[in-house]
Formats: structure tokens, sequence, C-alpha cells
């Protein structure tokens, strides 16, 4: 039987197929198994944000640089990526705060806005769809309301959502969720709020549990079914993984409020927190996960190799998806020369780069290494059983719609490591070398 065998190096990734006579070859002290009969979660899919920041980068540069960027990203020979993010109001990667509607007097929302997004948001967005060859569902964030609805007065440094403005809050998201479905862009799913833990210098705004389980329970849930959106998804928490569980438990006990939750969000940046995600998925079955940030951040990890900051993307991808999650979405698609724009200079890295000055892009190895997953674990494929010989091979397993299977396996050790990938009385073997990323494809 053919294998067909994918390998990354920086500049493109490689195919090769092996027929093997698999029973004289096996080894079976260094085996990988699968077992297509041990079905786990489906996948929604896997994306990447379209900020502000990536908006403005792309219309700076050439056209034909512009179009390599957006088929990179969504096109059959790209990411072929399917989900994607956006802020409502201004994030951190922005030109600067901005909300829709800054009036405090304007009860009626007569001056609701969206222009802004016009500009950079919406059109990338636009192009993304003509390019994929699937719809994209589209995940929409808030990381702050608008200063005078808030206890500190601005968009900045965290503050809370005060109490009088719960209601006209969950109606503004409403008609920010109408107005993009005006401009021919429907938001499929919102989060409560980014990060609602964290104090930060830029947009943001906290929620302690019980703030966001009654703004789910009693404003934001009634609100969209109200005004005729309740096919958008509400997720909570989108945050880090630390205290997941904690907070998916504090909102989903509540029974009215766990009716409008669709399932819980959640970042990367305290670490892997891989049980978290399975204790989530055990407790609430029904409930989906979704991977919704996480990026290579400069005042943290600027000096690591792309190897290093490759296998980190792929290990919290492989990591979380052996936990039970159903999408992955990166952050920002396209930064520039100082991984920005940032309006607090929050500079971080991103799988394509822009250089702005020169009218250049540039693919990091991160983007080779996503690859491995989005472009052949497709929308509806099933995760099944695996199980390995040494914790120094990391791996997951799916079967597509089509009856395809899909195998990604890394080693992020300094040594080649040889194996056999089986299922049952078939498989293959092969190296996988010191760090590096193996994908095998095996036709339903």
């Amino acid at each position: 039987m053919a294998w067909k065998i994918i390998e990354t190096d920086y500049e493109k990734q490689k195919f090769w197929q092996e027929n093997t006579d698999f029973e004289s070859r096996v080894e079976m002290m260094r085996v990988i198994n699968v077992y297509p009969d041990c079905r786990y979660q489906s996948v929604r899919g896997f994306g990447g944000a379209f900020t502000e920041a990536a908006g403005y980068n792309l219309t700076r540069l050439p056209k034909d640089v512009q179009e390599e960027i957006v088929k990179a990203y969504f096109g059959q020979e790209g990411l072929r990526y399917n989900l994607g993010r956006t802020h409502i109001n201004s994030c951190d990667f922005a030109l600067g705060n901005y909300a829709y509607d800054e009036d405090a007097a304007d009860t009626a929302f007569e001056k609701f806005d969206i222009g802004r997004d016009k500009e950079y948001i919406l059109p990338l967005i636009l192009r993304a769809r003509e390019a994929a060859q699937e719809k994209i569902e589209l995940l929409a964030s808030p990381w702050s309301p608008p200063a005078y609805m808030k206890t500190n007065g601005e968009m900045n440094h965290g503050g809370k959502l005060k109490e009088e403005y719960r209601q006209r809050w969950a109606d503004y998201i409403a008609r920010y969720l109408k107005e993009y479905r005006a401009a021919g862009v429907p938001v499929d799913m919102i989060t409560v709020q980014n990060e609602p833990m964290a104090v930060q210098t830029w947009d943001s705004c906290i929620y302690e549990v019980e703030d966001e389980m009654m703004f789910v329970r009693d404003y934001l849930g009634p609100t969209l079914e109200r005004e005729g959106l309740s096919d958008v998804r509400i997720f909570v928490w989108d945050h880090n993984k630390e205290i997941l569980f904690d907070r998916a438990k504090g909102v989903l006990s509540d029974e009215k409020a766990a009716k409008y939750t669709a399932g819980v969000a959640f970042h990367w940046y305290s670490g892997d927190h891989f049980e978290a995600v399975s204790l989530v998925r055990e407790k609430y079955p029904d409930k989906e996960l979704l991977f919704t940030e996480g990026c290579v951040e400069y005042s943290r990890f600027a000096d690591s190799s792309e190897v290093a900051k490759a296998e980190m993307y792929a290990h919290d991808i492989l990591g979380n998806l052996l936990a039970g999650t159903n999408g992955y979405l990166d952050w920002n698609l396209l930064l520039d020369e100082l991984g920005g724009p940032n309006h607090v200079k929050n500079y971080c890295a991103a799988p394509v780069m822009c250089d702005t000055q020169k009218g250049t892009m540039e693919k990091r190895l991160s983007y080779y290494y996503i690859g491995h997953f989005s472009r052949y674990i497709r929308r509806g494929a099933m995760r099944l059983a695996t199980t390995r010989f040494t914790d120094k091979i990391e791996a997951v397993a799916f079967e597509n719609p089509d009856g395809s299977r899909v195998t990604v396996l890394m080693n992020r050790t300094g040594e080649d490591i040889w194996l056999s990938l089986r299922e049952y009385d078939e498989g293959i073997s092969f190296v996988v070398k010191a760090h590096s990323i193996v994908t095998v494809l095996k036709e339903g």
C-alpha cells in the first residue's frame, strides 16, 4: 500500500511515497499505533486573525505580494485556512484605540459606524473568502467596551463594565453583528471578552467569573436571541489555560448560562496545561473547545531560533488536539518588520512577516509547521486514538470526511528516530529526523 509522507524545510514541503513490505520491516518495539475505530472530537478548522494591523500591512505592499500572502494562507496551495478571528472595537494590534460609537448620550446608536473596519479589516476578510476553497467561519472578540461604559473611563488598563451598561453593551455587540452582516461578512462565533482577567496597557476589561456568567445568562444570550442572532455561537473565557477548567465550571454550572454557551475558548501564554483542556472536554462533552490565540512574543522569545518558534506552535497544536480541541486560531496573519504595528508597541512575530520598506514578505518556519495540520486535517475530521513507544515523538491522527487519514508526528530532540507507523496489520517504517515534523497521509 502507498503511503505519502510530507516533510518540511525552510523553503518548501517535500513529498515522497514509499511502498513497504511492512511485516518484514516493522520492529514492534518502535511503533506508533493509530486505531481508526477509536474516535474522539471533530475538527472545525484552522485559521488566523484579521486584525487592523494585518489589514493595514497588506495595503502597504505591492499588489502581487498582497495576492501571494492571501493565497499563502487561504488558497488551495497555501495553508487552506477556514477559520478567522477579528476584534470588536480596537485591540492592541490596531493603529490606535477606537470604538464604533463613543457617545454616551447616543442611546439609539445613531452614530454607530464600522467605517474604521471597512478600511482595512473587511477588505482583507473579503479577499480571504475569494481565495478560500470553503467557507471561512469568523470569530469576533471584544478587547474593551467604549470608554464611557467602563469603571476606569478608558479602553486601556483594565477596568470593568459598569453594571448600568451591561444591557447597552449587549445591544452594542448585537448592532456590530448586524452591521457586519449588512457588509456581507456574517460573524459565526463571538467570545464575551478577550483575556477577561488581564489588566493590560492596551485595550482590556476585567470580568470575574460571576460577571461573565451573568452577562451571558442575563444580557448577551437573551439579546442575541431577541435580535434574531441566536445562530451566533457564544464562547466564554478566551484566556490562558491554567484556570480554563475553573472558568468553564463557573459559567457552565449555571443552567441558563450553559444554554447560551456553545463552548470555551483559550490561549497559550501560561504554558501547556493540556490536562485543563482534557478536563473541560470530559466534564462538558457537548461544548466546543477553541484555541483562539497564540503567538511568539518578542518580549519573551525574540532571541529563540526559528526552529524553536515553529516547534512551540506545533507542540501546542498537537497537545491541544490530543486533549479534545475542535479548532485552532493563530494570532495576527501579517506583521511588519518591527512586529507590528501595535499601538502600545507590544510587538510579536507572525507566520508571515513583511518588510513594508522593501515591499517584501517572508514565510517563517512556523508557517510550514502549521501547514502540516491545516493543509491536511479537514473540517469534519475525527480524531483517532494513538499510542507511542516514546515521548520523544509527539503524534496525533485524524480521519477526514472522505475517509483519508492524516498522522502528524514531531521530533523535538537532537537525534534522528526510526519508527514504524502502524494501523493493525498495515504500516510504514521511516526516520523522523532530529528537530523535524512529518505528516503521513493514507488514502481512504
